[in-house]
């Protein structure tokens, strides 16, 4: 596919440098059928490319069909009103993915909605449409949205579906049934960040509080935003949140409408706060990374503004050569994560659009060197979860804490000290698998012997499962006593006896609106990251298949160049 697009993009070059109209004789003809010059043309630029004939002749007539196309469909909006939409169907959708499709621009979006779900075979309260960066409003008509004749559309699932999934009733009703619950989960995601947005519009942020709420420049220091501003940026920075949370479970559908909607709020913002802040131009970058993997990327006719924009805020928030970012924090290692999408998105388009030289040189810059450090990172951090396996603690209890020290062991063994009940982040039930019946007296002992109380130590090695080292550290940080976190058993604790079912019979409730309301707000705080720097934290195994793939294809250009 990519190297078809590139075939596409050098051969229309050729034509507009050359200055050849296909829609013209000699190469088409009265009844608008192909005319024998086009071979001869496919012959010429084959030769110049170094490509195959036939395929080269079979890219200009599919060149040559579109482009008559479009001057019948131009004629006939001019002489009847009635406009020609581009519409790009889902990938799994693989023949004939680019469509025209005929409509009046006074119809609403639902009718636009409804006719392409006909046309194409697709289930209409499944999809969502993209036009212009925008989700298509259903309520309002294409006009009142700006839709234009000869504009692209963009067709989303919201459902993961198999080529044989509509002959099965059983897998068809799971699709329709998924497609329901993602459709909620995006109502949900609009209506917390709604609450949060009107909270932060209405009160005073304290930092301290609501970490949610603030936004800092590259210094850390917090940016005082105006109350004007204050509701639309944090609309735009929940909607990104989410969206990236999304884009991390590669469900690049349900992402796209998320940032989408970030872009519109922090369009809304003062340009001079989007130049302070790196916040807009990651999202630039997630928002062209995600057309790439839903494989529309011709459907985002600005990428390369929005790649440029990015580049240009880096610059700004960074300096020319990261130098600021150096000054400020020593080094500028995670931050190169962005700049490696950054140079992977702009080869890809550089490749897209033909300029096979441009493409090349993006996608070698920093590549040795950030796959050096991937690798090494990568290689600290399983030694460090088998550090901590070793202690008793579970892998992902590892995995969590070494994520919130940044990878930095020491870090991580105070957070672990500090935080004992982290040990019970397993994969078991500490209400049904908490402890043993029994701890050996050799190990009572050996707890006694260092210092501690016999009842605290059996009490300790019951929460710890008998890891004695385990219970050792707590003890010694907690001066000798266990802390009230932990969840201890009815032998080892004077809690009071849980309230019987009759007395508390008379507080539970239906659920209410404020309860729907906390529900919304707590799924989107789930997805906000603990740590400001969450969305720098990428193993870049994706990045540096891609990268792979796309330099194979620019290096194979470059050998067929030179053999011949």
């Amino acid at each position: 596919m990519a190297q078809k697009k590139y075939l596409q993009a050098k051969l229309t070059q050729f034509l507009r440098e050359d200055r050849i109209q296909l829609w013209k004789p000699p190469y088409t003809d009265e009844n608008k059928k192909v005319g024998l010059a086009l071979k001869d043309l496919a012959k010429q630029y084959s030769d110049r490319l170094e490509c195959c004939e036939n395929e080269v002749e079979k890219v200009i007539e599919e060149i040559r069909c579109k482009a008559i196309e479009r001057g019948t469909g131009n004629d006939n909006y001019r002489t009847t009103g009635i406009a020609t939409i581009e519409v790009f169907l889902p990938p799994r959708l693989k023949k004939d993915r680019k469509n025209l499709l005929e409509t009046r621009l006074h119809i609403t979006g639902r009718e636009l909605r409804s006719k392409i779900a006909e046309t194409f075979g697709l289930q209409e309260n499944y999809i969502k449409i993209v036009i212009n960066k925008k989700q298509l409003q259903l309520g309002k008509t294409l006009e009142e949205q700006g839709v234009a004749h000869n504009v692209k559309a963009m067709v989303l699932e919201l459902k993961q579906s198999e080529e044989d999934a509509r002959k099965n009733f059983q897998l068809e009703e799971e699709e329709q049934n998924e497609a329901k619950l993602k459709e909620k989960q995006i109502q949900r995601t609009k209506r917390g960040l709604e609450i949060l947005a009107k909270r932060a519009a209405e009160t005073v942020v304290d930092p301290e509080m609501t970490p949610y709420l603030d936004i800092a420049n590259q210094t850390g220091r917090s940016i005082r935003i105006p109350p004007s501003e204050r509701k639309a940026l944090m609309l735009a920075m929940g909607y990104h949140e989410k969206g990236r949370a999304f884009l991390k479970r590669k469900e690049y559908g349900i992402a796209l409408p998320c940032l989408l909607d970030a872009d519109k709020y922090f369009c809304e913002c003062c340009r001079e706060l989007l130049d302070t802040v790196d916040n807009y131009a990651v999202l630039q970058l997630d928002i062209v990374w995600c057309y790439f993997r839903l494989e529309q990327l011709e459907c985002l006719d600005d990428a390369e503004k929005k790649l440029n924009l990015a580049q240009k805020c880096f610059k700004n928030c960074y300096g020319e050569n990261h130098q600021r970012l150096v000054h400020i924090k020593g080094n500028c290692g995670k931050e190169k994560v962005l700049f490696l999408r950054l140079y992977l998105l702009q080869g890809i388009r550089n490749y897209h659009s033909g300029n096979d030289v441009e493409a090349y040189e993006y996608l070698n810059k920093e590549l040795a060197q950030i796959r050096k450090e991937e690798k090494e990172k990568k290689r600290r951090r399983l030694e460090n979860i088998r550090f901590l396996k070793g202690m008793g603690y579970s892998t992902h209890a590892a995995q969590q804490v070494l994520h919130a020290a940044s990878g930095n062991l020491d870090e991580a063994l105070k957070i672990l000290l500090s935080n004992p009940q982290m040990w019970w982040l397993n994969d078991s039930n500490p209400e049904t698998d908490n402890r043993q019946e029994s701890p050996s007296q050799e190990n009572i002992d050996r707890l006694v012997y260092m210092g501690f109380d016999a009842l605290v130590a059996e009490a300790a090695l019951r929460v710890f499962r008998g890891n004695v080292q385990l219970a050792a550290q707590t003890l010694a940080h907690n001066g000798g006593s266990l802390p009230p976190e932990l969840p201890l058993s009815p032998e080892d604790s004077l809690s009071p006896p849980a309230t019987s079912p009759s007395d508390s019979a008379g507080t539970s409730s239906a659920s209410t609106d404020e309860d729907m309301e906390t529900e919304a707000v707590n799924e989107i705080l789930e997805d906000i990251p603990e740590h400001e720097e969450d969305y720098l934290d990428s193993t870049l195994e994706d990045e540096e298949i891609i990268i792979a793939e796309y330099l194979s294809y620019v290096e194979n250009r470059k050998s067929a160049t030179k053999k011949n």
